[in-house]
């Protein structure tokens, strides 16, 4: 298998908007210990990646500063430790920076086959949501059967994914979205009831929905003065997980709910965590999440597709959210 010795990628030139997002020729990288060189064929694009090219989320020490969280492609080259027959296997791997590029280098144990009812740009779309939602809402949020969860966002990337994972685990799924159209895309995914938070009172609607109970869990990408409001939202015993803050990390609160009604809240980020804690979150989606996806219950919603120099293009698309599911960077057709 002939790897060439440069290839193209996207760089951040300083900190700012999409303006600053370019293409540049560079080396090759190569594999480690333990690691994986994939010819990318797609990358997810993620709000992450947005706060990175604004100077709000730097890679961790030793990663390349060459954005992108998810890949899928075929693994062309092993580092040491890694079954040389792994070589040629088509993947999608959580990546702690550079997937928007020609090549990227994958940790192995993060590395996972390409369900068989999704091509590789769906499969591309898989990976950065299915950890975030499975590791937040089900580990950490411990959504079970039967429970009720409130998924703000619904019509995100990470959204339609915990929508569509919440119903097929057995729970009552609600979610507030910004539109008419964005609400009645949360219910063709198996959303029972879906809150335009522009018209509506998501706390009001939450309490009329449920008899007055509230949800069991909510999972919240907003922050900010959402966070009490999740509060008032919560039945006893709730749990609120924190995803990210997109009106901000900083509130004023009244954290007598907390103690009245015994809530949990928690959150977590996944980029800065240690291959090994990750790999437990991978085993997971292998074993519970997977064989959903091979069997077409759940799939990645793809909103739209960029070519890899259109990436500034793409990260204007998720600025504005306008879109509905999954924005991807396709480099190479497969």
């Amino acid at each position: 298998m002939t790897i060439p010795s440069t290839m193209r990628q996207v760089r951040f030139n300083g900190a700012g908007g999409p303006e600053v997002i370019g293409l540049e020729t560079a080396a090759v990288p190569q594999p480690g210990p333990g690691q994986v060189l994939v010819e990318v064929a797609a990358a997810g694009v993620n709000r992450p990646d947005c706060l990175q090219r604004a100077g709000n989320y730097p890679p961790p020490p030793g990663a390349t500063d060459i954005p992108g969280l998810e890949i899928s492609g075929r693994i062309v080259a092993v580092g040491d430790g890694v079954p040389q027959n792994a070589t040629g296997t088509d993947i999608c791997a959580l990546v702690v920076s550079g997937g928007y590029a020609e090549y990227a280098i994958a940790d192995y144990p993060l590395c996972l086959p390409v369900p068989k009812p999704l091509s590789l740009l769906e499969a591309g779309g898989v990976p950065e949501t299915y950890f975030t939602v499975y590791d937040n809402m089900i580990t950490r949020g411990r959504l079970a059967r039967g429970e009720s969860v409130l998924i703000h966002g619904g019509s995100s990337g990470i959204g339609s994914t915990a929508i569509q994972l919440a119903k097929q685990l057995g729970a009552t799924v609600y979610a507030t979205a910004g539109s008419d159209d964005k609400c009645d895309f949360c219910r063709s995914l198996g959303a029972s009831a879906a809150i335009n938070y522009r018209t509506q009172n998501f706390v009001q609607e939450v309490a009329r929905l449920t008899g007055g109970n509230g949800v069991n869990v909510i999972l919240d990408m907003v922050g900010g003065d959402y966070i009490q409001k999740n509060f008032a939202a919560l039945a006893i015993e709730g749990r609120l997980v924190q995803i990210a803050f997109l009106q901000g990390s900083r509130a004023n609160l009244d954290l007598m709910p907390l103690m009245l009604r015994r809530l949990t809240f928690t959150g977590s980020t996944l980029r800065a965590r240690s291959v090994a804690l990750k790999r437990l979150v991978a085993d997971a989606l292998r074993e519970n999440v997977w064989p959903l996806l091979e069997s077409g219950a759940v799939k990645p919603v793809i909103h739209k597709v960029f070519p890899l120099e259109e990436a500034g293009a793409a990260h204007a698309l998720m600025e504005s959210s306008a879109h509905v599911g999954k924005i991807m960077l396709q480099v190479r057709s497969g």
